[in-house]
Parts: C-alpha cells; structure tokens; sequence
C-alpha cells in the first residue's frame, strides 16, 4: 500500500517509516501541512496518515480541502487531541479512522489493514491497464504481449504516473514531483534515464506503446 505519512515529529516519522517499510509498505514523508495537501491532491496514495497539529496548515483544514477537491482516499487522523468532541470533529470532516497519540505500532497497522479490506476498489486499484500492458504497482510486475518482468521502485512509480494519464503530456516537474517528491535534491538528466530504463522494459516485454519525448515539456505514454 502507498502511504502518505504528514506528521511535523520527524522522529515519529522516521520510526513509523522503518517499522511501515518493514511490512511492505512504500512511505512517502511531509512534515508541512501546506505542501502536504499538495501531495494529498496528487492523489497517488493508497492512505493518507495526517496528524491534525501541523505548521502552514492544520491537519483538519488539510482534509476538509482534500474532501472538497473530490480526493477520497482513505485518512487515518492520528493526533494527541483525543477527547470526544476531537474525535466527532475529525470523523465528521472527512477522516476514516482516528489513532490517539501514544500508540503502539500493532494498532495503527490493525487499523491499516482494515481500510484495506473495508476499501472494495482497493484489489483492482494497484492494477493498471493501457495498450498491450498491464502493471501491478504493489508487486511493481510489468506484463506485456511476450513475457512480464519486475521493475525497480524508480521505473515503477514513474511507469505508474505515466499510466494514470496515458496520452495526456506529463510535464517534467509534474514526474519529479511525483517520481521522486517535492524538493527532492535531483538532477535534471535522472528524469531521462529512468524514461530510457522505462522505454526499455517496455521493450523486453513486446509492448507497441510509444513513450514519446514532447519537447520542452514532458512525457507522454501513447499507443
């Protein structure tokens, strides 16, 4: 499952990170609530974690303008704020599940599996389809017309942005955004690489798909 974690306690952070990656989980990390609704509205997360005591932009405004903008992905408040009306408010503005801090780990991975099983579009939803190709993004396994092959977290996430808006020009800061995260200290010529890695797993599988160069702009996967 792909997690978006927005919590400003960095240790926390770091700790819930290691023990999520440890069961399979990818985790991507923001401690800001303003840059944290701009991942929220990328809508590339499977769960949204999000502590409602943040800087910029507390966690309630954050999800209440998620809710607004249509974004239904699945949020599990988790904050020290743990008296019933706190509890109501956060439910009430669009969370899921609500996890009161100090918590133990078992719990709040109890609580993820059961927005897995609880979201029914969950199963499909890390299958995506375009052309002569399917991607698991859980098992990041490419299948193509003569065989199938696994791809590397990189090429996976980016194959995976690129499929969710086949024949639409993505623009490079829109895959360095959401390829690698905002701010990310990256060179420019990575972007390139990865798409050359991508063209060529597109290849060894026997696809037809084009992953076309749009010049001064971006990416786009066409048929």
């Amino acid at each position: 499952m792909r997690i978006l974690l927005i919590e400003d306690d960095k240790n926390l952070c770091e700790l819930l990170r290691f023990q999520l990656e440890k069961e399979h989980h990818e985790v991507e990390v923001c401690h800001d609530g303003l840059d944290g609704l701009d991942l929220f509205l990328q809508n590339a997360h499977d769960l949204v974690l999000l502590d409602r005591m943040l800087p910029t932009m507390n966690g309630l405004l954050v999800l209440q303008k998620a809710r607004q903008k249509g974004i239904d992905t699945p949020v599990i408040l988790i904050t020290a704020l743990g008296e019933l009306y706190d509890r109501v408010e956060g439910l009430d503005c669009g969370a899921d599940d609500y996890l009161v801090k100090p918590f133990a780990f078992e719990e709040l991975s109890a609580r993820i599996r059961s927005i897995g099983r609880r979201n029914k579009t969950y199963d499909d939803a890390h299958r995506l389809s375009y052309g002569d190709i399917t991607y698991d993004t859980q098992l990041r396994e490419l299948n193509g017309p003569t065989g199938s092959l696994q791809l590397s977290g990189r090429e996976g996430r980016l194959l995976e942005v690129l499929l969710q808006s086949p024949d639409t020009v993505i623009h490079r800061p829109i895959l360095f955004s959401k390829v690698w995260g905002t701010d990310a200290p990256v060179e420019e010529s990575n972007l390139d690489t990865y798409v050359h890695f991508v063209r060529k797993r597109l290849k060894q599988t026997g696809s037809a798909l084009s992953l076309l160069t749009i010049r001064g702009s971006g990416y786009k996967l066409s048929q």
